[in-house]
């Protein structure tokens, strides 16, 4: 057997962490399956499930996570956590109707053909995936690049049975993704829990190193490499500790985040929702607990185990759940997920934490009444209680910034000596959330400045 140098700590499709593990040699698969099972497994297993015929069989009686892996379904898988994939652009969790879409990549020919996160795949090519494993739902739906794949799926959205024809791709996942938000936040995407996470995380971090604050996004991300999760909980300043481990007959032992040369020196916002899993749990609970960061969202997925990979003989892999892990503090993640600091309808994490820091950076503003459900080409006219001299009314001392995404560009009119008009250069999004800051930087007509800035929050029809 090939030693594998690190633990895996995964939900289901996704991401992996290695540590090392003594080499054991038998003659055939599966007598070195029975002899790992008897020393790593996380729990007692009795001789009736060892004594079976086959490693699917064994398998089959553990938990969900501990897979055998054919060296053919253990490259396609290995290549998922390395976000290389040849096939239709889907990350995937199990489901009792097949397999469930936790993300279609943007773009990717999943995406194109109309599959989103929340669908369930449950034929491909006319084979039923009920009860079977992601990593087997996933050789059956990958293949060469430019082949053709039938694959049906039940749509969540209107609860209808659909089939797509999808030509297979070649798709190179960006894993870090980065984005300028309004007021000057940055926004950081991490996809996958990969080895270099961390060092992808701290180049972001840097070319954004004049944000105001930070939203860090770890929606719909399935985990990765354990080590990993301890040296992207070392991004937060705050943070000491990474999570817990418990393996079979072990005293609990407690892993410290590893400390990054770059770090989140501004506040932090991280966003999780139900999909959000096993390596992003570690360091959502770590940040959690050690104030680190304030968590949006709806709660995590609740997948609080951690695989090892055991190369066989013949090349095939079997991925064994070995622990058990817990937040620094020894709360319990496995079925019971982590609860946001500030729970959110689902959508909105973004737009209320992107809120949040505004209000955060101008907490010293007067709040001015809301407005709702206004029209896309709505025209935002703003009152003074004294007369102005106009000419200092310049556009960069107003933002309308759209939550969850970036500033508005505007013109302004003069009504009279008290009035202004605010006139957006393009409609307004339907359903968007705004804000419209004003700072104080205007005179008036007897040379007096604002003495206090204003804010109003404005929903859009």
């Amino acid at each position: 057997m090939k030693k594998i140098k690190s633990l895996l700590l995964l939900m289901l499709t996704m991401t992996l962490i290695f540590s090392q593990v003594p080499v054991v040699s038998a003659a055939e698969p599966i007598d070195e399956v029975r002899d790992l099972i008897e020393h790593y497994y996380v729990e007692e297993v009795p001789p009736s499930i060892l004594s079976k015929p086959s490693i699917k069989e064994i398998a089959d009686e553990l938990d969900p996570y501990s897979v055998y892996m054919t060296k053919k379904e253990a490259d396609r898988f290995t290549n998922m956590i390395n976000q290389q994939l040849t096939g239709i652009g889907v990350v995937l969790e199990e489901h009792v109707q097949g397999v469930k879409i936790i993300q279609s990549i943007p773009n990717g020919p999943a995406d194109q053909a109309g599959l989103r996160a929340g669908d369930i795949i449950t034929y491909v090519n006319g084979k039923s995936l009920s009860g079977e494993s992601v990593q087997t739902a996933a050789s059956y739906i990958s293949g060469e690049a430019d082949t053709s794949v039938s694959i049906n799926f039940l749509q969540q959205e209107t609860g209808l049975t659909l089939t797509k024809m999808i030509i297979r791709k070649k798709i190179s996942l960006q894993n870090v993704e980065t984005e300028w938000l309004g007021g000057n936040i940055g926004y950081i995407r991490l996809n996958s829990f990969s080895m270099d996470a961390a060092e992808q995380l701290q180049k972001a971090i840097k070319t954004m190193g004049s944000a105001k604050g930070f939203i860090f996004d770890l929606r719909n991300n399935g985990g990765g490499y354990v080590s990993a999760a301890q040296e992207v909980s070392g991004l937060f300043p705050n943070v000491e500790l990474a999570f817990q481990l418990r393996e079979r007959n072990q005293e609990p032992e407690v892993s410290v985040a590893l400390k990054q040369d770059i770090q989140f020196l501004k506040p932090v916002h991280t966003l999780v929702n139900k999909n959000s899993a096993s390596a992003a749990e570690m360091v959502s609970a770590s940040i959690k607990e050690q104030n680190g960061a304030v968590l949006y969202g709806q709660k995590t997925y609740g997948k609080g185990s951690m695989q090892s990979l055991f190369i066989l003989n013949d090349d095939s892999m079997l991925k064994l759940t070995t622990a058990k892990f817990y937040s620094p503090k020894g709360n319990e993640i496995n079925h019971i997920g982590i609860t946001p600091n500030v729970v959110t309808e689902i959508g909105e994490e973004l737009a209320a934490a992107h809120k949040d820091h505004l209000m955060k950076l101008y907490s010293n503003y007067k709040e001015m009444p809301a407005l709702s459900e206004v029209p896309t080409t709505k025209d935002f006219t703003i009152t003074m209680n004294i007369n102005m001299n106009w000419d200092t009314a310049k556009t960069e001392n107003i933002q309308l910034i759209h939550l969850g995404g970036g500033e508005k560009e505007f013109t302004l009119q003069k009504l009279d000596d008290r009035k202004i008009k605010v006139i957006p250069k393009e409609p307004l999004l339907s359903k968007g959330k705004y804000m419209l800051i004003i700072h104080p930087n205007w005179k008036s007509k007897n040379n007096q400045t604002m003495k206090l800035g204003n804010y109003m929050e404005i929903g859009v029809k």
